[in-house]
């Protein structure tokens, strides 16, 4: 089970997009998160995703796991969810696919399920653009 971290992990639920994916990769290396796992079917390697993160797959460890395998306080990211406030360095920032969001299994297991402030009428961001609002206010919110 994963768990000792001093950073967020980012933990991509079923993405469907390899290029997304890739760009979260890189997003998530240049924020200082400690590693990058994805779950379902995506090969973390595809060549697409390796364009995508230009090349920072080998700044971070990117993996490919089983919900269950990940352990820390999860933190789901939901646009349904609370006001975003300080996350812990060892939590797992769980983000769901571009279309169907965070499963239920993943869901069920979160410690805190949170939002991003938006304005009215803007339900989402896309992958990368989430991850990296998250992760800098995490950083932020360390004085780095």
């Amino acid at each position: 089970m994963l768990t000792t971290r001093r950073a967020p992990l980012v933990l991509l639920d079923a993405p469907r997009h390899a290029g997304n994916a890739g760009a979260v990769i890189r997003v998530a290396a240049a924020a200082g998160a400690s590693g990058v796992a994805l779950t379902g079917p995506l090969d973390p390697w595809h060549p697409a995703v390796l364009r995508g993160s230009a090349g920072l797959h080998y700044a971070l460890p990117v993996l490919r796991v089983e919900p269950t395998d990940v352990g820390g306080p999860l933190v789901v990211l939901d646009a349904e969810g609370d006001d975003l406030g300080a996350i812990a360095a060892d939590c797992v920032l769980v983000i769901g696919s571009e279309r169907a969001g965070v499963g239920a299994e993943l869901r069920a297991r979160a410690d805190a399920v949170v939002r991003l402030p938006m304005r009215d009428g803007v339900s989402s961001l896309n992958l990368a653009t989430a991850t990296a609002a998250v992760l800098y206010a995490w950083r932020l919110a360390r004085g780095k």
